[in-house]
C-alpha cells in the first residue's frame, strides 16, 4: 500500500500552460511524483461556458483522484474561477487553484496598492482577480486588461518576436499611466514572457502565477506532513533514460499537437516520447475519462483503440 505521502501531486491545465506550475511545483518540490493531465480536446475554456468549464473541470479531477493523488492543483485561471470552489466542495483532498496565490503575493509586493492584472477575456471578465485582491487588501486599486492575443503568440513560438512585443507595448500602455507597481500574470502561458513584460513595465514587481502556486502547494503539503522525503531534483524528475520522464512526471492528455510536445520539452526541460492519451466517453450523463492500455507514445505509436492523433496534425 503506498503511504500517504508517497502519493502523487494532480496539476490540472486546459492545455500546455499548466505545465509552468507543474515545472514549478517541481522545483520547490523536487522529491515529489506529478500527474498532469491536460484537457486538450475541449481548449481554450475561456470560451467556453460556465457550465461547460464546471463539467470539464469535474471529468479531469475525477481522472486524477482515479490517479490517487493527494492534492490538485487546478492550473487554469478560468477553471479556478469558475469551478475551484465548487471543487472543493466535492472531493476529499486538498484543491488549489492559481487565482488566490498569485492575490496574496501582490499585496504583499505592491507599496503604492496599485496593481495590474492581464489574462484571457473570461478570467478578466470574471473579476477574480479583483475579488480576491479585495479579500487580501481592500484598499488595493485594481486595473484589468485582457489580453487575448498572447496565447496564441506565445504558442507559435513567438515569445521573443518583435510582433510580440508590439502587441505587448499597446495591452501594457494603460498599466504604464496608471502607476502600477505590480502586476500579476493572469494567465499560466505568461510566465514564458515574463521578461518581455519586464522589460516594458521596467521597475514593476512581476508576480508570476506559476511560482507562487507552487511556494502554497509546499506549504499545504509540509503543514500536513505530507511530503516525501528530500531528494535532489535529478531524482526527482527521472529524465535519463531514453530521453523519457520516468515516475516523477506522468502526462495524460485529452489530445495531442506538436505545439503542446514543443512547448512542453521547452518548458520542463526534457523530452516529452512518453504521452498518454486517454479515452472520453459518456457515463450517466457526465463525461468520463478512461486511461487506455500504456503504451508509451515514441515516434508517432498510437494508443489501442484511439487514432494516433500526432499523424496528419501541424506536418
Amino acid at each position: 500500500m503506498v503511504k500517504d505521502a508517497e502519493r502523487p501531486i494532480g496539476v490540472f491545465d486546459s492545455g500546455v500552460g499548466g505545465l509552468t506550475v507543474a515545472a514549478a511545483i517541481q522545483r520547490a518540490l523536487p522529491g515529489e511524483s506529478i500527474v498532469y493531465f491536460g484537457d486538450l480536446l475541449h481548449l481554450p475554456y475561456g470560451s467556453k461556458s460556465s457550465r461547460a468549464v464546471e463539467e470539464f473541470t469535474r471529468a479531469a479531477v475525477q481522472f486524477l483522484l482515479e490517479r490517487s493523488v493527494k492534492l490538485i492543483v487546478i492550473a487554469c485561471n478560468t477553471a479556478t474561477s469558475i469551478a475551484a470552489h465548487l471543487i472543493r466542495e466535492e472531493v476529499n483532498v486538498p484543491v488549489l487553484g492559481v487565482i488566490d496565490p498569485g492575490a496574496r503575493a501582490a499585496c504583499r509586493m505592491t507599496v503604492n496598492r496599485r496593481i495590474g492584472v492581464i489574462g484571457t477575456r473570461r478570467t478578466i471578465e470574471s473579476n477574480a482577480y479583483v475579488e480576491a485582491i479585495g479579500n487580501f487588501d481592500s484598499r488595493a486599486e485594481v486595473f484589468q486588461r485582457a489580453t487575448p492575443l498572447l496565447v496564441p503568440l506565445i504558442e507559435e513560438g513567438w515569445q521573443s518576436h518583435p510582433a510580440t512585443r508590439l502587441v505587448l507595448r499597446e495591452y501594457l500602455r494603460d498599466f504604464t499611466e496608471r502607476g502600477i507597481d505590480t502586476i500579476v500574470l493572469g494567465c499560466t502561458h505568461y510566465p514564458l514572457i515574463r521578461s518581455e513584460i519586464k522589460a516594458i513595465l521596467g521597475d514593476v514587481h512581476v508576480v508570476d502565477s506559476a511560482d507562487t502556486t507552487a511556494g502554497e502547494t509546499a506549504e499545504i503539503l509540509g503543514h500536513a506532513g505530507r511530503t516525501v522525503g528530500s531528494r535532489s531534483a535529478d531524482e526527482g524528475v527521472e529524465k535519463t533514460r531514453n530521453g523519457r520522464v520516468d515516475g516523477g512526471f506522468r502526462v495524460y492528455l485529452t489530445d495531442y499537437t506538436d505545439v503542446f510536445g514543443s512547448m512542453g520539452e521547452q518548458i520542463l526541460g526534457v523530452q516529452l516520447n512518453d504521452l498518454h492519451v486517454i479515452d472520453l466517453h459518456w457515463e450517466e450523463g457526465a463525461i468520463h475519462y478512461a486511461a487506455v492500455p500504456e503504451v508509451n507514445r515514441q515516434h508517432g505509436d498510437a494508443n489501442p483503440g484511439r487514432q494516433d492523433t500526432r499523424r496528419g496534425r501541424d506536418q
